[in-house]
């Protein structure tokens, strides 16, 4: 049933791209440019089951993985992920981002080939010292690669998406990242299921059991964890070597002014070092990184650690939110990604600062409600901690997924979004990756921030994160009026055109 509602999201996802048409495009243009985002986000989303896996990964291993190995090996990864940038964004911007999501999809596919072979000698007693250094290592390597991917299909998108529709491609970005949510945690968590030694179930049970199982009635096969997005991000990158166009022109379509800060320089080529003069050299550039910084805090502190918190603080109301962790961040998610979109496009002429302010503060309100929630209600039966009242779970769980529901609105925003506008077509994967790069730097200081911290009291928790919304909130003011010079003149050109026809027909 999950899936299915999963399906019915990503067909109103679609039916919403083709009523969304402000420039009039024509049907085939529309159609074409649907096969090219179409894969590329589902080769990203399948990229997050790919990243995520570890997360599921960390619960299935139990006492193998503490939560400060965990904290660790996550925080490395995602800074590497982050510093890569430097290098990505720059490399995506000479060979196109039809080459870089091919990159990240085989990359990636082999990092966790790596990782599963760890897991199964971890499981199996055959590896006992140095699994934070080695796992570090092997996630390292997958961030690595994985880090190609925002880039490439932000850099395809700018191509093909006027700055006024980016708004709600911004949507459709971050209901791209809550399906990959959805398949890391969900079906990470299925395999998982499957993947444990003495039990039975359906045929794809029995399929997973038979290819994946070694010896099944001593180790679970939690190796599957790693082995299985591996397989499914091959047949992605082969899909998107068939479908994808870098641009329109590629697709046989007229040259496609998208009124960014390229607009009138796209004959200029740029080097390496103009391509990071344009971002380190930007100080809008800057404030959205710094934005993303605190959004990525918010983002990876409720998500990576949840699922944990709720294995070890006992909470029974909340069971159906734990159960359906990764179904609840997917339509929490799409609802994010559309509001803060739909906000910037139709009610603030596509500018991103209104919508990432306002999301911002809502989230800074709701780490108040959870502190609040537990500060109220976390006690301790002997060594085993508790929250007691009967509403007390529901509270922290409904304002964690609060708090995903709007950050991810701000990360569409500003990494698949205010990046390419104000970066352009020329720059967009270096000036995006800087920026996508800092959620994953404030990922990697929550990681190791919580996972010190909660080991004392889960009330850190909430407590660590507000301060990182309410400097999100101070952040985004300061370019609540920001367009790009190119896009203010496009508005200008189009009111002009809309009185000059008033007075006309009047």
């Amino acid at each position: 049933m999950d899936l299915g509602l999963v399906g019915l999201c990503l067909l109103v996802v679609i039916a919403l791209y083709f009523r969304n048409n402000p420039l009039s495009h024509g049907g085939w243009f529309l159609m074409r440019r649907f096969i090219n985002w179409f894969p590329l986000g589902m080769t990203y989303a399948f990229l997050y089951m790919g990243r995520y896996n570890l997360q599921v990964a960390k619960n299935a291993l139990g006492v193998l993985m503490s939560k400060e190995d965990f904290g660790l090996i996550f925080g490395i990864g995602t800074v590497v992920y982050g510093l890569s940038f430097l290098v990505n964004g720059p490399i995506v911007d000479k060979i196109g981002g039809k080459a870089g999501i091919i990159i990240a999809a085989i990359g990636s596919s082999c990092a966790n080939i790596i990782l599963g072979i760890i897991t199964y000698l971890v499981v199996t007693g055959q590896l006992q010292s140095n699994l934070v250094l080695v796992y570090s290592v092997a996630y390292a390597l997958n961030m690595y690669f994985q880090s190609y991917g925002g880039v490439s299909i932000i850099k395809v998108k700018a191509y093909w998406f006027h700055v006024r529709e980016r708004g709600v491609f911004g949507a459709i970005f971050g209901t791209l990242i809550s399906f990959g949510v959805y398949f890391a945690f969900d079906w990470g968590q299925a395999i998982a299921d499957m993947s444990r030694s003495g039990t039975h179930g359906g045929w794809l049970h029995q399929l997973v059991q038979r290819v994946f199982a070694v010896d099944t009635g001593r180790y679970d096969a939690t190796w599957a964890l790693f082995f299985i997005p591996a397989a499914i991000l091959i047949l992605w990158a082969l899909l998107d070597g068939w479908l994808i166009k870098n641009t329109p022109e590629e697709a046989h379509f007229p040259p496609f002014d998208t009124h960014d800060a390229s607009s009138g320089v796209m004959h200029i080529e740029l080097t390496t070092l103009d391509l990071l003069k344009k971002v380190f050299g930007n100080p809008l550039m800057l404030l959205f990184a710094s934005v993303e910084l605190t959004s990525g805090v918010l983002r990876n502190g409720i998500m990576q650690w949840y699922t944990i918190f709720a294995k070890e603080v006992s909470q029974p109301p909340a069971g159906f939110i734990v159960q359906h962790w990764g179904l609840l961040l997917c339509y929490f998610g799409i609802v994010g990604g559309f509001t803060g979109g739909l906000i910037s496009d139709k009610y603030f002429q596509s500018r991103r600062g209104p919508p990432a302010a306002l999301l911002s503060a809502f989230m800074f309100v709701m780490t108040i409600i959870m502190a609040s929630a537990l500060y109220l209600s976390l006690g301790q039966r002997g060594n085993v901690p508790v929250l007691l009242g009967a509403n007390a779970p529901l509270v922290v769980g409904f304002s964690a997924l609060l708090i995903v529901m709007a950050v991810t609105g701000v990360h569409s925003l500003m990494s698949g979004t205010a990046a390419a506008d104000f970066g352009g077509r020329k720059a967009t994967a270096t000036c995006s990756g800087l920026v996508d790069g800092c959620v994953y730097l404030g990922s990697g200081v929550q990681s190791v921030g919580v996972g010190l911290l909660a080991g004392h009291s889960w009330l850190w928790w909430p407590l660590f994160l507000m301060p990182f919304a309410l400097g999100g909130t101070l952040l985004a003011l300061r370019f609540w009026h920001e367009l790009p010079a190119a896009t203010r003149n496009y508005i200008d050109e189009v009111e002009s055109q809309r009185t000059a026809a008033a007075k006309t027909a009047g």
